[in-house]
């Protein structure tokens, strides 16, 4: 995979497309209205309604953006596909223990959908980066703002 595209998982993809969806057919098109009513009340200048509902405009706009940059270099893997389920790859679940024998499990998963507190972590993490392409029993140095760990893949598994 080329650094340029945004590998994700199906699931991932949804969630993006859902945001976008909510944002633009239902939130910007009520928020235009609050506006149109707020600049029709006269002064704008000291109208919180008309302030407000066009900074949040804004925010919603650059959200928007954002959102279809996104999507638009999305490249959906299903990991539930992948050929050689025997080594980490996108989309793996890996079971690592560091040298003090304690286990961690991580799901390798595209950046937008990465979530370190349920243990998703970003394709291009520097722990995903170490042990991409890794089989069980394979031992893995990554840096880590705490040092660097040397961990050993214990198990690898797929959806």
């Amino acid at each position: 995979m080329t650094e340029k595209t945004n590998p994700i998982t199906p699931d991932g993809f949804r969630r993006l497309r859902g945001e976008y969806d909510r944002l633009f057919g239902t939130e910007r098109p009520q928020l235009v209205e609050v506006i149109g009513w707020a600049a029709g009340n006269g002064d704008r200048s000291e109208n919180g309604d008309y302030i407000y509902g066009r900074k949040r405009l804004r925010e919603i706009d650059r959200r928007l953006g954002w959102l279809a940059k996104r999507m638009a270099a999305a490249q959906v893997l299903d990991p539930a596909r992948q050929p050689d389920k025997s080594r980490a790859f996108f989309g793996a679940t890996v079971t690592l223990a560091d040298e003090d024998g304690a286990e961690r499990t991580v799901t390798l998963v595209g950046d937008d959908e990465a979530d370190a507190a349920t243990g998703r972590i970003g394709w291009r993490s520097p722990l995903a980066r170490a042990v991409r392409g890794a089989a069980v029993g394979d031992l893995r140095r990554v840096s880590l703002p705490a040092g660097d760990k040397e961990l050993e893949v214990v198990a690898i598994s797929y959806p």
